[in-house]
C-alpha cells in the first residue's frame, strides 16, 4: 500500500486470482484500521498545502499524465493477469488513465460573476472539500481510479483510494508511480475486502466518499455516508438497452451492436445489456449478431489475437451461468454459445439469446457478462415504455438510417446518456451519470470537477 508517500506493507495479505486460470497467482496487502486511520490522517495533514496552489497541482497532473504513460509496459500485464482483459486492452486502459489526467490538468476553469452594480461585485468559487474516499471496481480499475483521481486532486482535495479485492494489484502499483509526482499524502492507497470499504465510508475524516459498484453496495455506501452528512457520487449499475428501428440494415449495424455489448466481456456498466428489434428484422438481427459471437476468439490474454477475456470473479461467473440457465429453462433459445467454456478459469461462451421476453431475468436484471438477450417488438411507442420500465437509467442507443427520427426516441429514453447509432462512445469531456437507480452525481467534464467542490460566494460590498 502507500500511505503518506511512503511503501506500507501489512502483517496480513489475501490471495489475488487470476481469472483466466482461476487460481491465486500473488498476494495483495491487507489493510487494519490502525492503517486506515493512518492513510485518512496523511491526507489531512497534505491537504492543508496541496489546495493553496492551482497552477502547481495542474502541472503535477500533468506530470503524473506523463508517468501513465511511460508505464504501459508496466501496469498492462499486472492489470491483463488480475482483471483478465487481453492485453492490448489492458495497455489501453493504462494509456487512458493518462488521458483522464491530462483533461483535468488542462481543463480551463474560472468564478462565476454573478452580480457587478453599484452595490458590490459577487463572484461563485469552487473550494475543495478536504479528504476524499474512493472505491473502485474490478471491470475497469484503473481508468476508473482516473475518473476520480484526476477532478479530485486537480479540484485541491487529497484521496485514500480503495479499489476491489479482485484487481488490487495494479491499482496499488499505480499510485505508487504517481507518488513519485504528488507531495507526500496527497493520493494514499490501501487494500482489503468489503469490511475495508465500511470503515472508509464510516470513518469520520473524509468529506466526500465517490463509489463505482454495484446498486446493492452503493445504497450501503449512502446510508453510511448519511450519518456524517458526507457528500456522495455514486456510479453504478445500468440495464441498458439498444433499440433497432425498422430502416436498419442488420448486417450494416451488427458488429457494432455486438461489440457495444461484448466489450470486455460485457463487463461494462454502460453495455449494451438487451436489444430490442423490429418483429420482422428479429430473425435477420439474431443471425447477425451470432455470425460475430462465432468469429470472436475468446482466449488468456498473452494468446496472440485475443478479443474477449474471462469473467473477472467466480461470483459473477456463477450469475452469468445461472442467469443464462435460467433463461434457457424459460424456453429461450442460445443462438450462439450458451455456456461456459470447456477450459480452466471463468470462461463463457459470446451468447445470443433468442425467444426471452420482458420478466425474464436476464432482460430484466444486469447480467454483466457475455451474453446478450435479442427482443422483438411491434410497436414504437410500447418498446420506449418497455426500455424504460426498469430502476436502471445509465446509457441507451437507438438505432437508424434516419437520425432525426432516432433522435426522438433517444430524447425519450431515460437515461443519463443516449445514443445515436453509437453505443459506449465516452470521453473526458462528457458528463456521465445515471437517473433512478443508476447512480447519483455525475463524473467527467467540468461537471465532474464540480462533484468535488463545495460552492463559496465572494461577495464584495462597493465602499
Amino acid at each position: 500500500m502507500t500511505i503518506a508517500g511512503e511503501a506500507t506493507p501489512t502483517a496480513g495479505t489475501f490471495g489475488v486470482i487470476n481469472p483466466a486460470t482461476g487460481e491465486v497467482f500473488a498476494q495483495a496487502p491487507d489493510c487494519t484500521k490502525e492503517q486506515l486511520d493512518a492513510a485518512f490522517d496523511a491526507a489531512q495533514k497534505a491537504q492543508i498545502d496541496w489546495k493553496k496552489d492551482e497552477e502547481k497541482r495542474r502541472q503535477l497532473l500533468r506530470d503524473a499524465s506523463a508517468k501513465m504513460f511511460a508505464s504501459v509496459s508496466e501496469l498492462a500485464p499486472l492489470l491483463m493477469s488480475e482483471q483478465g482483459k487481453p492485453m492490448d486492452k489492458a495497455a489501453e486502459e493504462v494509456f487512458g488513465a493518462g488521458i483522464w489526467l491530462q483533461y483535468y490538468a488542462d481543463l480551463e476553469v474560472a468564478p462565476l460573476q454573478i452580480q457587478d452594480d453599484g452595490n458590490a461585485i459577487a463572484h461563485v468559487h469552487r473550494r475543495p472539500m478536504g479528504v476524499v474516499a474512493a472505491i473502485t471496481p474490478w471491470n475497469f480499475p484503473l481508468i476508473l481510479a482516473s475518473w476520480k483521481i484526476a477532478p479530485a486532486l486537480r479540484a485541491g482535495n487529497t484521496m485514500v483510494l480503495k479499489p476491489s479485492p479482485y484487481t488490487p494489484l495494479a491499482t496499488l502499483k499505480m499510485v505508487e508511480i504517481l507518488n513519485e509526482v504528488f507531495p507526500s499524502g496527497v493520493l494514499n492507497a490501501v487494500s482489503g475486502g468489503d469490511e475495508l470499504g465500511k470503515w472508509m465510508t464510516a470513518h469520520p475524516t473524509p468529506r466526500k466518499v465517490s463509489f463505482t459498484g454495484s446498486v446493492n453496495a452503493g445504497k450501503h455506501v449512502a446510508a453510511a455516508a448519511a450519518t456524517d452528512l458526507k457528500r456522495v457520487t455514486l456510479e453504478l449499475g445500468g440495464n441498458d438497452p439498444a433499440i433497432i428501428l425498422d430502416d436498419v440494415d442488420p448486417a450494416a449495424v451488427a458488429e457494432k451492436i455486438f461489440w457495444g455489448a461484448f466489450a470486455n466481456s460485457g463487463q461494462i456498466c454502460s453495455a449494451i445489456k438487451r436489444v430490442y428489434v423490429p418483429e420482422a428484422m428479429h430473425d435477420q438481427v439474431v443471425e447477425a449478431l451470432a455470425e460475430q459471437a462465432g468469429k470472436v476468439k475468446m482466449g488468456e490474454g498473452t494468446e496472440e489475437g485475443v478479443q474477449l477475456g474471462p469473467i473477472n470473479n467466480a461470483p459473477q461467473f456463477e450469475r452469468v451461468k445461472e442467469l443464462v440457465k435460467d433463461a434457457l429453462d424459460g424456453g429461450a433459445t442460445a443462438v450462439a454459445g450458451g455456456a461456459a467454456a470447456d477450459r480452466p478459469g471463468y470462461f463463457f461462451q459470446p451468447t445470443i439469446i433468442a425467444g426471452a421476453t420482458d420478466g425474464t431475468r436476464i432482460v430484466d436484471e444486469e447480467q454483466f457478462g457475455p451474453a446478450l438477450p435479442v427482443i422483438p417488438y411491434r410497436d414504437l411507442d410500447d418498446v420506449i415504455g418497455r426500455a424504460n420500465a426498469t430502476h436502471f437509467g445509465l446509457s441507451g442507443s437507438v438505432w437508424s438510417n434516419d437520425t432525426e427520427r432516432a433522435s426522438a426516441v433517444a430524447d425519450q429514453l431515460e437515461c443519463g446518456t443516449a445514443w445515436v447509432n453509437a453505443h459506449l462512445a465516452l470521453a473526458p469531456h462528457q458528463p456521465f451519470g445515471g437517473f433512478k437507480w443508476s447512480g447519483v452525481g455525475v463524473e467527467n467534464g467540468p461537471w465532474g470537477l464540480d462533484a468535488f467542490t463545495d460552492i463559496q460566494v465572494r461577495y464584495n460590498q462597493k465602499s
